[in-house]
């Protein structure tokens, strides 16, 4: 038979009754085809987990971290196989390193290098339901990992692509990918197919259905993805291979808003400088979402950095090593900017869209502090405060919402 891999989310497995519908779910499945189940913790497990461990200590040791982290998916998979004991399905519970998922040495953000599975692939050859914990594996070190936040997504589409799987649902608490979050935006439309390249950039950009180390994984090895609710029987979205001929067109709408701006005004405009400063902080674990130093013949120029909010004093701290070198003398900041990202095929170069959404955000008077494109996206830097108009005019503007 062929094999279907089923992740379920925190929510779906939330409590007893969630855990035995989860059971029922996977046992409809297992009529036709083989399964291999890949679970989160349950509920909000994991956060209070961290949060306990940042009361014992502000900065916990990485490994101790992981070790403590992992023991939420241990009480999921083994709750989960008791249920479907319940149903007289024969499963077994594993533990990220007992079906051999390899990663790197790099505690919290492990990444996977390989998947053995032979335990996995013995039990499918016993008619028995693998159920997997997620977010975890074990180092080339035999030191217990984690995949960081999302990492349940990133196990299930690793074992899809190691098992050839015919398809992986991922199971959680919407019912598939929408236009915007249907939980902040009223009206906003379910898509029934997306293009793994487009779920990539919408992942990447800040949707929080998949996450973009999975969704990379999906498009990669062409694995088909469901994404439905575990709480209705709704058809879900489907993430495929879609060539479309049409005109291109926006298809949904992620936004981001917990940004952080720094700028160095009057700066000496030469290469070593801004070689210097990107190094250090990309060297320094800084995630830069974007940066410009202008188009001057000036011998000075203004450089702005944009990066995650909550890498707002890592970025200090190395901006304020850097400045006695480099002959820093101001520096401006800003911790209330937001992106709005609008997702599809083709929009980047369209000249039709990008003058439409200049226009629509005119109309609305808002202003744009920075625009970056690529073939699948249009991202826009703006000020918090005008985040939820502009979403709400470009959705209307796009035909996006109900």
């Amino acid at each position: 038979m062929s094999v279907i891999v089923v992740k379920f989310g925190g929510t779906s497995l939330a409590n007893p009754r969630l855990i035995m519908s989860a059971a029922r779910k996977v046992a409809r499945i297992k009529k036709q085809n083989d399964v291999i189940v890949v679970v989160s913790a349950m509920g909000s497990t994991t956060d209070r987990l961290f949060k306990m461990s940042h009361q014992i200590s502000p900065r916990p040791n990485a490994r101790e971290l992981d070790m403590l982290l992992t023991a939420g998916e241990r009480i999921s998979v083994a709750l989960l196989s008791m249920a479907l004991d319940n149903l007289k399905l024969k499963a077994v519970s594993y533990t990220g390193s007992q079906v051999g998922i390899i990663t790197d040495d790099q505690h919290t953000e492990a990444r996977i290098l390989e998947i053995r599975g032979r335990r996995i692939t013995k039990a499918l050859a016993e008619n028995m339901i693998p159920v997997v914990c997620g977010f975890q594996g074990v180092s080339i070190k035999k030191e217990i990992t984690t995949l960081g936040r999302g990492g349940s997504d990133t196990t299930a589409l690793a074992i899809s692509a190691a098992f050839n799987a015919r398809k992986c649902i991922i199971y959680t608490d919407v019912d598939g990918i929408y236009t915007e979050d249907p939980r902040v935006f009223k009206g906003v439309k379910k898509i029934d197919r997306i293009s793994y390249e487009e779920m990539l950039e919408l992942s990447s950009r800040g949707a929080q259905v998949l996450h973009p180390r999975a969704s990379g994984i999906a498009a990669r090895f062409q694995i088909p993805v469901e994404v439905r609710s575990s709480f209705s029987n709704k058809k879900g979205t489907l993430i495929t291979s879609i060539n479309e001929l049409e005109k291109p067109r926006p298809r949904a709408i992620t936004h981001s808003s917990s940004l952080y701006l720094i700028g160095l005004p009057g700066v000496p405009k030469h290469p070593r400088f801004l070689s210097q400063m990107v190094t250090a902080l990309t060297n320094g674990g800084v995630h830069l979402k974007f940066f410009f130093h202008g188009i001057t013949e000036a011998k000075r120029c203004d450089l702005s950095f944009i990066t995650p909010l909550e890498e707002k004093n890592l970025v200090r701290g190395i901006i304020k090593k850097l400045t006695g070198r480099l002959g820093i003398k101001r520096i401006k900041e800003f911790d209330d900017i937001g992106l709005v990202s609008i997702i599809g095929q083709g929009i980047g170069s369209d000249n039709d869209v990008l003058a439409n959404v200049f226009n629509t955000l005119s109309k609305k008077h808002i202003h744009i502090e920075a625009v970056t494109t690529s073939e699948l996206s249009i991202n826009i830097f703006l000020h918090k405060k005008n985040l939820k108009p502009a979403i709400k005019a470009l959705l209307e503007k796009f035909h996006l919402k109900n």
